[in-house]
């Protein structure tokens, strides 16, 4: 019992300790507060004294109504540096936006006039290309090409786009739409093509010689036999470098058949070829084949030379088909004219 008591006690004195406490800071809280209101209320007396003998202007104002003052002045103040500030951000976002403007529409012309070489470059193919088209004699259906017609007019022509788009948009889509339409022409063409060079290495219509020299010494037809001096039929021609060692090539695809010597033809090489052709280089000096073996059009076959019934130092280079014999320099403008065609 007695601890209870004692406690009470200890809580009474604390409680009265803190009541005391509370109750002078109080008192000095409203002892402040009336002397601030009483300093507030002192007035101050603002006298505007003109040089001139006019009548004095005073102004009497409160501390309460200084500090009133100064706070809307610094409330005005913080707002316009605030306004201030916002609106050099402003300003800073505006340029921003318009040098990205000025950057996007010099980057739209430019896609503008690139559009336009494009277009003009389609145009361009389009005609090359139906002209090679109608050349070779390959067309494409009427309902899925352009080319058919000559004419790009259905793609290119200078309608404007929708509202919203960039008309250049739309002639970029024209133009692949040619463009894919364009493959399956373009692939026929390749095909053509390979097709061409393939039968082209399986008809004799190269060069004999090596890289293009030599010149022809005698040609094919009526000649005057330099031994016997009568008029007979050369079978062939005669090419001469003035030299023996120059090579000798292979003018088709083939396979050697022989590989021989004559007291005619001297040393001399006889190439099957597809189609029913045969070529015959003689006066050799020396042999890079052997029977049997098949050689590509271009490949060293021997060299040239003066062995047989020969004047000096040439190839004697013949060209069959079947049992007939032709001029060979008319198959040595095969190459020359189909190449002209594939470049006009």
């Amino acid at each position: 019992m007695s601890t209870l008591k004692n406690l009470k006690k200890t809580e009474n004195a604390v409680f009265a300790r803190f009541s005391a406490r509370l109750s002078s800071s109080l008192s000095s809280l409203r002892l402040a507060l009336r002397r601030l209101g009483v300093a507030g209320r002192q007035k101050l007396t603002i006298m505007f004294i003109p040089h001139t003998e006019k009548k004095i202007f005073n102004v009497q104002l409160s501390f309460f109504s200084l500090a009133g003052i100064a706070g809307a002045l610094g409330l005005v103040l913080f707002a316009f540096v605030f306004s201030a500030a916002r609106f050099s951000g402003t300003a800073r976002q505006l340029q921003s936006r318009s040098d990205d403007l000025a950057a996007t529409q010099a980057d739209l012309d430019a896609f503008r006039d690139t559009t336009g070489h494009l277009v003009t470059a389609a145009k361009r193919f389009e005609t090359a290309l139906s002209g090679t088209l109608s050349r070779v004699g390959v067309r494409s259906s009427a309902k899925d090409s352009a080319v058919q017609q000559g004419d790009l007019a259905s793609f290119f022509e200078a309608s404007e786009a929708g509202q919203g788009q960039v008309r250049e948009i739309g002639e970029l889509g024209r133009v692949t739409e040619f463009l894919e339409k364009s493959i399956e022409p373009v692939k026929e063409v390749g095909a053509l093509l390979q097709n061409q060079s393939a039968i082209l290495t399986e008809i004799p219509n190269i060069w004999p010689l090596k890289g293009g020299i030599g010149h022809v010494s005698m040609y094919y037809g009526q000649n005057e036999n330099p031994f016997t001096g009568q008029w007979y039929i050369h079978k062939g021609i005669d090419i001469s470098t003035f030299k023996s060692g120059d090579p000798i090539v292979a003018t088709a695809d083939g396979k050697v058949v022989a590989v021989s010597f004559d007291a005619g033809f001297g040393n001399y090489v006889i190439i099957q070829h597809s189609h029913g052709f045969y070529t015959r280089y003689a006066h050799m000096q020396s042999f890079r084949v052997y029977k049997g073996q098949k050689v590509q059009q271009g490949q060293v076959i021997g060299y040239v030379g003066n062995t047989g019934l020969s004047t000096g130092p040439h190839c004697h280079y013949e060209v069959h088909l079947g049992t007939g014999v032709i001029d060979p320099l008319k198959f040595l403008n095969i190459r020359a004219s189909a190449a002209a065609v594939a470049t006009e």
